[in-house]
Order: C-alpha cells, then sequence, then structure tokens
C-alpha cells in the first residue's frame, strides 16, 4: 500500500511529518541513484539482459559525468553485493596513502572537536597532499568482471554520450559549483568546465564535457590498466611530480582490490549486513541496534524527545569506540567481536541515563596502532548492489589531472593528521570511512537494501532508516525522507522536520542542540515484496529517482503472421 503524494506520515506516538517524492514499483527490476540520467543508465543495461551489477556500474560511471561534484573514478568506495545464490560480497575499492606518505605529514591546528580534522593550509583537504590512491575504477571493473554479464565499452556508453552530448545542470550541480566555486577558479581545468565566463553553469544548460568523454573511451577500450599504469595512469603521476604531490606510477600499480565479508548484526529477528572494517558501518550499526534493541523504539514515537534521546546517545558511544578501534584491519587489530557482542551492548546500555545525556568514553582500549554518491539496484534474478562511492568532499582535493577531465579524491582528510592514532597516516594504509550499503534480511530472503552519501553521518542516518522500516512501521518512501539526527558527543544535530517543541526537552536532558538544513545525503533504496514486485525509493536531499522495469520480451512461441498483418 502507498500514500498518496505528499501525505503527511503519522506514527502510534503522534510524530509526523510529509513525504516529498513517491516510490516505484516494479516486476524486473530496479534502479535507484542520485541523478536521473544515471537511474537511466542502469535501466538500460536492464533493458539490455544485463544484471543488476551492470545495472550499478553503468549508472556509478554515468555518475561521474552528472554528478561530478561527488564521484569519479578516480575516488573510491565500497560495493555490497547480494547474488542470486545466496552470497555476500563486499568490494572494498577505498583508497590507500600512497607508499611515501608519513604519520606526520600534516599540521593540525587543534586536538579537539570542532576543529580536530583541520591542518595548517588545509593540506589534507585541498591539493595534491590531499589525494589518495584511487580505488573506484579498479573497484567497480573486478565488480564488473566477477558477477556482470556485459562486457565494459557497453557499460560506459550512457557515461561517454552523457559527457560528449552533454546532460541539462539541475540546481543541486548548480549549488554545489557556486559552494566550491573559489577553489575551482584556481584550477584551470575544473575553471573552464564548471565556470564557463567566470560563474556556475545555470539550472537547464547543457554542459558538455569533453576530455572527459576521451577518457573514459580508453577506460570502455583498456580497462582499468589504462590508470593502473597505463596512460591516464602516467597523467597522473607527471602532475603529481611536478606538482609536489605522493603519488607514483608504482603506487597505482600496486593497488588492489580487496574482498570482504560483510559482519552481519541481528535485530528484532531481522539480520542487518553491511561493510566491516575500514568501514565503520557493519560494527557500528551493528554496536547501536544490538543498544537500542532494549527499548520500544515504535511505542515511544519516531521523533519523540525519548527516541532522539536514545538515538543521540547510541551514536555517541559508537562514535567513541569508532575512534579509536575501526580502521584498516591489516593496520589496526580491530575487536569486531566484541563491539558487535549482545553482552557489550547490555554493558553499555546499564550505563545509558534516560533522563540526561552523558559524555561518552570508549568502552574498548585504543587500538594498536561528506560528500559521496550512493546507487541501489536489484533485478528480478535475486542479485543485488548497494554500493557507496566517493571522491570524499565536494569536488574532491579540488583540482583534475591536466587533459583528462577527471577530479582528483581527497581522501587523505579521512585519515587522524595527529600521529600515533588508530587512524593516522600509514604508508600503504586504506583509508576508513561511514560507507553503509546495508542489505536486510530475514529468514535468508532480503527484505530491503539501501545507502547514502553523507560522509561522517552515513552509518548513523543508515541506522535510523532501519529503524523507521523494523520499528515504526514505515513505508519506504517514508523511511528514507524521515528527519534524521546526528551527533559524535559535540552537538545534537536535528533536521528541520523534526518537532521545534523538541528543542527544550533535549536541552533540558543535556543536549546542545543544533538545528541543521539537512543531515547526510539523498538516501536510495528498494524493498522486496512477497509478491515478487520491488519497490524503489529516493529521498529529497538529492536528485535521487528511482527507475523500475516491468514487462518483457514477447513469448517464446509469438510468431507474426502475414495473413493477420494484411487484415
Amino acid at each position: 500500500m502507498t500514500s498518496a503524494p505528499n501525505s503527511s506520515w503519522r506514527d502510534r506516538a503522534g510524530s509526523r511529518f510529509t513525504r516529498e517524492k513517491q516510490p516505484a514499483l516494479a516486476s524486473r527490476g530496479m534502479v535507484v541513484t542520485n541523478h536521473p540520467v544515471a537511474s537511466a543508465a542502469g535501466a538500460e543495461m536492464l533493458l539490455s539482459g544485463g544484471n543488476a551489477i551492470d545495472a550499478a556500474i553503468a549508472a556509478l560511471f554515468t555518475l561521474t559525468v552528472v554528478e561530478p561534484m561527488m564521484v569519479g573514478t578516480l575516488g573510491g568506495g565500497v560495493a555490497h553485493i547480494r547474488l542470486t545464490d545466496g552470497r555476500h560480497v563486499v568490494l572494498d575499492g577505498l583508497s590507500t596513502a600512497p607508499a611515501a606518505a608519513t604519520a606526520d605529514m600534516y599540521r593540525p591546528v587543534s586536538d579537539t572537536l570542532p576543529d580536530y580534522q583541520e591542518t595548517e593550509g588545509r593540506k589534507n583537504a585541498v591539493g595534491v597532499l590531499a589525494m589518495g590512491v584511487p580505488g573506484a575504477l579498479a573497484g567497480w571493473c573486478q565488480a564488473l568482471a566477477d558477477h556482470g554479464t556485459l562486457p565494459l565499452a557497453e557499460i560506459l556508453r550512457p557515461a561517454i554520450r552523457a559527457a560528449s552530448e552533454g546532460f541539462r545542470v539541475t540546481a543541486y550541480l548548480t549549488g554545489a559549483i557556486t559552494d566550491a566555486a573559489t577553489d575551482l577558479a584556481r584550477d584551470p581545468g575544473l575553471a573552464a568546465t564548471f565556470l564557463p565566463d567566470g560563474a556556475p553553469p545555470q539550472p537547464g544548460t547543457l554542459l558538455r564535457q569533453p576530455q572527459l568523454a576521451d577518457s573514459l573511451r580508453m577506460m570502455a577500450g583498456q580497462g582499468p590498466a589504462v590508470l593502473y599504469g597505463g596512460q591516464i595512469g602516467r597523467a597522473l603521476a607527471e602532475h603529481m611530480a611536478a606538482s609536489g604531490g605522493l603519488i607514483t606510477l608504482a603506487d597505482l600499480e600496486a593497488y588492489s582490490v580487496v574482498e570482504r565479508a560483510p559482519i552481519v548484526g541481528k535485530y528484532r529477528g531481522f539480520e542487518v549486513l553491511a561493510p566491516p572494517p575500514p568501514s565503520s558501518s557493519g560494527v557500528h550499526m551493528t554496536q547501536m541496534l544490538n543498544l537500542l534493541e532494549g527499548y520500544d523504539l515504535g511505542a515511544l514515537g519516531s521523533g519523540s524527545t525519548a527516541t532522539v534521546h536514545l538515538l543521540a546517545e547510541a551514536l555517541k558511544m559508537a562514535f567513541a569506540d569508532r575512534g579509536v578501534a575501526t580502521a584498516d584491519p591489516a593496520f589496526v587489530k580491530v575487536p569486531v567481536e566484541r563491539l558487535t557482542s549482545k553482552d557489550y551492548a547490555a554493558e553499555r546500555r546499564a550505563l545509558m541515563k534516560l533522563d540526561a545525556a552523558q559524555d561518552w568514553t570508549p568502552g574498548v582500549p585504543q587500538a594498536e596502532s561528506a560528500n559521496t554518491t550512493h546507487v541501489t539496484v536489484a533485478d528480478a534474478a535475486g542479485n543485488i548492489v548497494a554500493s557507496t562511492q566517493t571522491i570524499n568532499s565536494l569536488f574532491g582535493a579540488r583540482f583534475s589531472i591536466p587533459g583528462t577531465g577527471l577530479i582528483a579524491n581527497n581522501y587523505m582528510f579521512n585519515f587522524d593528521p595527529h600521529p600515533g592514532k588508530a587512524l593516522s597516516v600509514a604508508p600503504g594504509k586504506r583509508v576508513f570511512t561511514s560507507m553503509a550499503p546495508t542489505i536486510v534480511r530475514r529468514d535468508g530472503k532480503p527484505v530491503f537494501a539501501l545507502g547514502l552519501p553523507g560522509g561522517l553521518r552515513i552509518f548513523g542516518s543508515a541506522m535510523q532508516a532501519v529503524i523507521n522500516l523494523i520499528d515504526h512501521g514505515m513505508e519506504l518512501q517514508d523511511a528514507v525522507e524521515a528527519p534524521r539526527i546526528w551527533t559524535n558527543g559535540h552537538t545534537l544535530e536535528l533536521e528541520p522536520t523534526i518537532d521545534p517543541s523538541l528543542d527544550a526537552g533535549l536541552s533540558a536532558l543535556g543536549h546542545k542542540v543544533q538545528r541543521m538544513k539537512h543531515i547526510g545525503g539523498g538516501m536510495g533504496a528498494v524493498r522486496f515484496h512477497a509478491d515478487g514486485m520491488i519497490e524503489g525509493a529516493a529521498c529529497w536531499r538529492a536528485d535521487g529517482t528511482p527507475v523500475g522495469i516491468s514487462g518483457g520480451l514477447a513469448r517464446a512461441d509469438v510468431r507474426f503472421d502475414p495473413e493477420v498483418g494484411r487484415r
């Protein structure tokens, strides 16, 4: 059952908000991305006989063209794939620190929040020292080679078309360019593309990117080798050498995708599967859900003071542990079993206060040592892809590789700029991430899959969507659009549609309340109905668009009768 357009959702505790978009329902496949052109690219692959993996990779390549501020082949990310036989695979294509990187390569400006991550000269955020060794292209091509059915050249056709022939700029892209304009103007390639005549293109403008189209054609013809040792890789390494960067051709040639098994958490009879370290989501979503399982959130209501307080305390606990324990498992021993155990949740729950906010310190010992995109795709055969990918910050490191149209990531910003920490820089170390491409199943069958962009706020937002669906019984569209909260212990952020009357009550409990325009980015989700139908939904926080595929080819026994045709 689907609510009427712009209907107001209300739960049994009286919490309410108004839906802004509508879901799609289809029988043969569903593609949900944060741009309609990318959703169309994925649908094109399904219509061509491809599977969900083909569709997801085509959509991601197209997003590098139409959502260039968020994602690119020089970025990195995580793909959570559920195959037709029920196996779950996590492909880790996250960036790594170059071999020449060191723990003291940046000069931090503060040892406390909110400026803890900032460095002198913004060197970990903007410019060549902010770029990590890219993993996106390798990850996408491996997913396609291992689990896809269509050739790479066919997968890349929609992206090449969008880059060479152009696409219409949305207000969302214009706003992003405006926000980053000062830095974009310093790079000749980015300025020429995104600041023609010195100003951002207005919504509706046709934006062409011929250099990017040429790079995509090279990828179609040569595969990932063009970056990891080939022509584009040499161009990147030469630019680094000439500009004081650290990435070399040897770094690119040494890069490899890591295949991992997801963390499987159990919550009220459901299994919640999400990526393991160096992603925060699997461990800490499980940790928070274990903690919250001891409370009747459905009875408390989705937007009540009591529920917001409990969510905030769970988030603060998770972030306290994340800061010391979740990192690249090749460098840091992460206490996964301890953090995801029901016993640990019970210990932490016993310390919680329902009538007061608290400051939380880690419950595990120190370990040894925001702008993203997401696609959710499902096909009728049972393949599911939930993949979150990024160049990290808005327009990444805000420079391009000359002559390629490719934008550099600023993944080095994800490392702790302070030496001697679990998350500090080390040569070859993978960046940690909050990415949360999540698939939930019950009795071994998939129930829904979801994910979103949003930096640190990702896995907390994904956890809230899981609670919306399981505890509050929301329909899929309402679950992705519902107001969110976030905190890491500094301030408690609330979206505007959370009842303003809650501010006083939350402040009285000790929370430092701050209202935000939005928390996290555009969530995309699919839900699997008992009758075999697939539902898709995208929220108001981005240009998200679900595209569903129904119908199909003619029955095998259908033949054209020329006598009928003459009548």
